[in-house]
């Protein structure tokens, strides 16, 4: 059956506005010489319907808080999202869809949050959309369970994504999907584009799964449209899904890819652009005039843009109702605008604990001590941990698990998924008004990577609590103990790794990464106990905010501060050791700075000035001690200088027993200052 035979059946409105934004995507792939036209041409009905007949939103104010969230997990696909914010008003020209995919447009080849008005999510790694999605479904969930009263519905929308064959074949999208089933989270529609091709040719050479009994099983409803041009049948799913209550709802729309292309419904659909030939044959099937590229009729553009005046409506009612909500409940109502500002509390680190007179403990469990301090002061800090609460201090103790029956909870159970948990705390964060934070061992970073890389591209607050943080994870062994983790982190642009030493730098760390709204934070927490300083002694502990401070500054024999022959540049648990080893070398004539580097990427952005001071370029003697790999300290102890870390992997073992194998010894360490003096 061809294009030419299978039309849209509906009005010639609703036939003229799907096929615009067809042609639209077509002509931007074609014109860029490079794109995915398949998923647009296919799924162009689907949308259609659904912005049309469903989507409560403002193209005027795309962050209004209310909103439907659309999210669009095939980010391949992402002419169709650019060409549904073109038609309905949002601040996305035309010539923005005629710089598809060129250099510093609004419309970059994949989704990008920050880039495009009304684009929710950053998307392009397939499975990434779908859990995200979770995500949101929670923090909504949340938020209504913490304001939502009888009467005043203020938090009340639906969540809606569009995902492909390839989404539903990533790992990610399992472990969300089976998250989401267990917590019940009604509030997501999804519209899975089953087109039944990927890019190496039919699914069926690798994805023969019956997936309606795999979401049921999980705990969905799934519901079926047998022909993804009946805009009368989409239209029933969705209103069925949003009338169906205690389940998320998959609706399997039965696609031609490429649809009216001459290649429809085969691989040779799915990328690429067509050719000028291919398109003109697209356009004669579409009964489109051939040779109008970007072509929108008047009545489709009148027809879409009813969005504005329709956006500006449910928004104006929304606030209005909000005000008799605050009426009602002033305290509830404040909190509320507080929320949706995104700011944290007035005054809010005064709850940091000031850890004096504090016992020697592992960095993991100080971490768990400020979260505890902090959580009734900043209502917005959620999360939880990947079935290690216990190991990662995760848990706050004011409140209780969030479950389905209890979303007003704070304490989140991601299970043993760390990928869903990673890809759903940014989900959460850019709903907007949470904090997430959420833990695992640092060597399952790992099974996260590509969610903490996506938070840090997408310009989110995610905080990562990554404990066992190096071989002092002890008897576990090179399975379970870090060594190269730290360097894979730090290669990641825009995202903060904290390694603290002790109590106050962790205080200081989780102060940082709160004040820090716009990127991801990662903590790098130990296992073992940590040396105790004195810090009425040595440096304090807020020059963690310029990533590397001089806690202890070099001595002579008889005590007095003098120039540094050599200095040690420590983090986390290794700090303790360069402290006992300057002491020594001190009092045998080596005046021994220690300068603490927690954050690589905070001293990265500091003066030359203050990093002079910090590393002058006359001392060429230094030494840098790290329990992970050395790749990367040289460009902090240069030519001159050594490293004593691992660069292989670790041993089961007691920690102490392995750290004195692996040479982090007080005595290795002179040893080293020495022979570099």
């Amino acid at each position: 059956m061809t294009a030419a035979t299978k039309q849209v059946t509906k009005t010639d409105i609703d036939t003229l506005s799907v096929n615009t934004i067809r042609t639209l995507s077509l002509d931007a792939v074609q014109k860029a010489n490079s794109g995915h036209p398949g998923l647009p041409l296919g799924m162009a009905p689907a949308a259609y319907v659904l912005w049309t007949k469903f989507m409560r939103h403002n193209p005027k104010n795309p962050k209004w808080f209310n909103r439907d969230r659309f999210l669009l997990s095939a980010g391949h696909g992402s002419m169709l999202i650019y060409s549904l914010l073109h038609l309905t008003g949002y601040d996305l020209s035309l010539e923005d869809l005629k710089n598809f995919r060129q250099l510093h447009s609004k419309t970059p080849g994949h989704p990008e949050n920050f880039m495009t008005p009304g684009v929710e999510i950053t998307t392009g790694p397939l499975g990434q959309g779908f859990a995200n999605g979770v995500g949101m479904g929670i923090a909504q969930k949340h938020l209504k369970a913490m304001f939502n009263r009888k009467g005043h519905n203020v938090i009340d929308h639906f969540i809606y994504c569009i995902c492909s064959d390839g989404d539903l074949m990533e790992g990610v999208s399992y472990e969300s999907a089976s998250l989401a089933g267990h917590l019940k989270l009604d509030n997501l529609i999804y519209l899975y584009d089953d087109n039944k091709i990927t890019i190496d040719g039919s699914t069926d050479i690798a994805f023969t799964e019956d997936v309606t009994k795999r979401f049921e099983a999980a705990g969905w409803e799934v519901s079926i449209v047998e022909d993804g041009n009946d805009l009368k049948a989409i239209e029933a799913a969705i209103k069925a899904a949003q009338k169906s209550t205690g389940k998320p709802k998959l609706i399997r729309i039965k696609t031609i890819i490429g649809f009216g292309m001459p290649k429809q419904g085969t691989s040779k659909a799915h990328s690429d652009a067509p050719g000028v030939d291919a398109v003109k044959e697209t356009k004669r099937n579409l009964g489109w005039p051939e040779n109008k590229s970007f072509y929108v009729p008047k009545e489709v553009s009148t027809h879409f843009r009813q969005a504005i005046k329709n956006g500006a409506k449910v928004e104006k009612d929304w606030e209005t109702a909000v005000k008799a909500y605050a009426k009602e409940f002033p305290e509830l109502g404040k909190q509320l605008a507080d929320t949706r500002t995104n700011k944290l509390p007035d005054g809010w680190e005064k709850a940091l604990p000031l850890f004096d007179g504090v016992e020697a403990k592992a960095t993991r469990a100080y971490s768990g001590d400020v979260i505890n301090a902090i959580a009734g002061t900043v209502p917005q800090l959620i999360g939880g941990s990947a079935d290690l609460t216990p190991s990662n201090n995760t848990y706050i103790k004011s409140s209780a698990d969030f479950q389905a029956d209890r979303p007003a909870n704070r304490n989140i159970h991601f299970g043993i998924r760390e990928h869903a948990m990673g890809s759903s705390m940014n989900g959460m964060a850019l709903y907007g008004s949470l904090i997430p934070f959420g833990g695992t061992f640092q060597t399952f970073s790992d099974y996260m990577r590509p969610a903490i890389r996506l938070a840090a591209l997408s310009h989110i607050q995610v905080l990562f609590v990554f404990t066992h943080d190096s071989i002092g994870l002890g008897e576990d062994g090179p399975t379970h103990q870090s060594v190269e983790h730290l360097a894979a982190l730090r290669a990641i642009p825009n995202l903060a790794l904290i390694r603290p030493c002790d109590a106050h730098e962790v205080r200081e760390a989780w102060r940082a990464a709160l004040n820090r709204s716009d990127a991801p934070t990662a903590f790098a927490l130990s296992r073992q106990k940590v040396a105790l300083i004195d810090r009425k002694k040595f440096a304090k502990a807020d020059g963690l905010h310029k990533g590397a401070y001089i806690l202890a500054e070099a001595e002579d024999k008889s005590g007095k501060k003098t120039t540094p022959k050599l200095i040690i540049i420590a983090t986390g648990s290794e700090v303790g050791l360069a402290m006992e080893a300057r002491e020594k070398l001190n009092a045998a004539g080596i005046p021994t700075r220690v300068v603490s580097m927690p954050c690589w990427e905070f001293f990265d952005e500091q003066s030359p000035k203050y990093r002079e001071s910090v590393l002058p370029k006359a001392v060429t003697a230094r030494l840098a001690i790290e329990a992970g790999v050395s790749l990367g300290w040289s460009k902090y102890v240069g030519d001159a200088g050594d490293t004593l870390t691992v660069d292989k992997f670790g041993a089961s073992a007691p920690a102490e027993d392995v750290f004195r194998d692996y040479g982090f010894t007080v005595e290795n360490v002179i040893r080293k200052a020495k022979k570099l003096i």
